[in-house]
Parts: C-alpha cells; sequence; structure tokens
C-alpha cells in the first residue's frame, strides 16, 4: 500500500508542475522553483506554539484548498489565482510523498500519515 501512495502522490505532483509549465505566467524557471517550496512559509506558525502551527501549516497544504483556488482562478479566468492553486497542489501532493502530511496539533511530527520518523523516504 506504501508503494501505491507514494505512486499515487507522485502522479499527482508531476501533474500539477505540468499545470505549472502550463499557467507559468511568463515568470522563470529559477522563481517556480523557489515559488514551489513558498506553501512552506505555514511553518512558521510553530515559531507561536503548535497549535497554531498545525493550523497554518494545514491550511497552506490542503489539498481541497488548493484545487478551489485553482477552480475559482480558472473560472475567473484569473492565470495568477489558477497558478497559485496549482502550485499549492503541487507542493503539497510533494511534502506527501515525501512523507509530510497534514499536521496535529499536539506535535510537528505527529500528521495523518503518522508519526515523522528520522528516517529518509517517502510515505
Amino acid at each position: 500500500m506504501k508503494i501505491t501512495l507514494l505512486l499515487e502522490e507522485a502522479a499527482m505532483t508531476v501533474l500539477g508542475i505540468y499545470g505549472l509549465i502550463y499557467y507559468n505566467l511568463g515568470l522563470s524557471f529559477w522563481i517556480w522553483l523557489l515559488l514551489f517550496f513558498s506553501p512552506d512559509i505555514g511553518m512558521l506558525g510553530y515559531l507561536l506554539n503548535t497549535s497554531v502551527g498545525a493550523f497554518t501549516y494545514n491550511l497552506f497544504h490542503h489539498k481541497g484548498l488548493a484545487l478551489l483556488i485553482a477552480a475559482t482562478g480558472f473560472f475567473a479566468e484569473n492565470h495568477i489565482l489558477t497558478a497559485i492553486g496549482i502550485l499549492l497542489f503541487a507542493h503539497s501532493a510533494f511534502d506527501r510523498m515525501m512523507g509530510y502530511g497534514l499536521k496535529y496539533a499536539d506535535h510537528f511530527k505527529h500528521t495523518h500519515l503518522g508519526w515523522l520518523s528520522d528516517k529518509k523516504g517517502g510515505l
């Protein structure tokens, strides 16, 4: 099952990156690379406490919210909003592929995928 979930998240990451290529907004590759990791700014909430950190992290890594933003941008013909939604979706899928899930409020390493361990690898 772990391999199936890993492949599913990898496919969503690739699909999201393809969407970013389509809605590239004329930005260079290097800017997109920086923007790809920008949703991790949600971790700054952990500077206050774990509850706020979990909320802000989950807000920036919720694939449903990302799809809602992308769809809103698409139907409003707003390419920037569409790209933001796609970026959030691709980043969230990438994080899950790497083993980082949505956070519980009790501890940074407690995620919906289980507890983060010190070992490397996805899911």
